[in-house]
């Protein structure tokens, strides 16, 4: 037992460094990096949302970098294929017996880190490549399945404001994404180190920290996390409240399509047990479901055409549901 705590004071430790090597080339957002490590230690994917300009795609580079594991970057494009993504049979021929036959050629997804960039700009025939391999964690090709390598991390980009040319992912596309991350521009003092940093010849050296072996028993340490049954009814709760047709809270009623369906509630749990482990702990405390949940409702409540037309975000029902549920006492925390 002695061995083990000291196996996960090591891990722990080497969480923090991580995240240090990481800092040394991204300046600020702090919480995106946060919530991009809580994603990680889960299991899970991220949807990285923000302007041109705010470093996503050196996070996520700078990210695998500071890992031992392998990385490809994939551009998506309006012609991109599914092709282009999973790979592709190739046809061979054995110069020894002259007999030529198909081999599979894997394509960029086979790689622990993945980097989508700019995944709204292909067409959904293409997007919908990612959907097996961010599920099951597995490609099929030609009636063959290929397993991944664990672990397998999708980090895909999309830039809110230039819509021309884009193509919105669908929802059963949107629920794959464990967190949806927006990155916003960088206070006064933070920009200032940015300027201050990239203008100039000196380079920053990235030490990769951890390995593959070690990101996944990290992952498993995170299902063993407790976390009490009050706060299981706290999460199901929040969550059965985002659905129109069951909520009590005329708020949802007046400005939500559609509700969260039970994925939801597992990805809370989930990353809410990854930010104890981040943060050294191994119990689930009600402040780790609060960080959580804007990331993981902002892309499953979907908003109405009443809704959008006055600018009110997934975020802000967020926000009163929280309320709401606290003020009705649901649970007696």
């Amino acid at each position: 037992m002695e061995t083990t705590e000291s196996t996960i004071k090591s891990l722990l430790s080497q969480l923090s460094l991580l995240k240090n090597e990481i800092q040394k080339v991204i300046i600020g957002q702090d919480q995106v990096l946060d919530e991009i490590l809580v994603a990680l230690l889960a299991g899970g994917h991220c949807l990285l949302e923000g302007v041109p300009g705010l470093a996503k795609t050196l996070m996520v580079r700078t990210l695998s970098q500071a890992l031992h594991l392998s990385f490809h970057r994939i551009q998506f494009t309006p012609d991109l294929m599914p092709t282009d993504i999973v790979g592709t049979e190739i046809l061979e021929e054995d110069h020894v017996t002259g007999k030529r036959f198909f081999k599979f050629n894997k394509g960029p997804l086979f790689a622990n880190i993945v980097l989508a960039d700019e995944i709204n700009r292909t067409p959904p025939k293409t997007q919908s490549a990612l959907l097996e391999a961010m599920q099951e964690f597995e490609v099929t090709y030609g009636g063959q399945t290929y397993p991944l390598d664990r672990p397998f991390f999708i980090l895909a980009t999309q830039n809110p404001i230039e819509q021309a040319g884009t193509y919105p992912l669908p929802e059963a596309q949107l629920d794959r994404f464990l967190l949806y991350v927006k990155i916003g521009y960088p206070t006064v003092q933070e920009e200032f180190g940015v300027l201050n940093s990239t203008t100039g010849s000196k380079k920053v050296k990235v030490n990769p920290i951890l390995g593959g072996e070690e990101i996944k028993q990290l992952q498993d340490l995170v299902r063993d996390v407790t976390i009490n049954d009050d706060l299981i009814h706290y999460v199901s709760s929040l969550i059965r409240a985002t659905r129109p047709d069951t909520t009590t809270v005329p708020y949802v009623k007046e400005w939500v399509r559609w509700g969260a369906g039970p994925r939801a509630g597992q990805a809370l749990i989930l990353t809410a047990k990854s930010r104890a482990l981040f943060k050294g702990r191994y119990a689930v405390l009600m402040e780790d479901i609060h960080n959580m949940v804007f990331p993981v409702l902002r892309h499953r409540i979907l908003m109405n055409f009443k809704a959008d037309a006055e600018n009110v975000s997934s975020d802000m029902v967020t926000a009163e549901l929280i309320k709401a549920i606290e003020r009705s006492k649901v649970v007696g925390l």
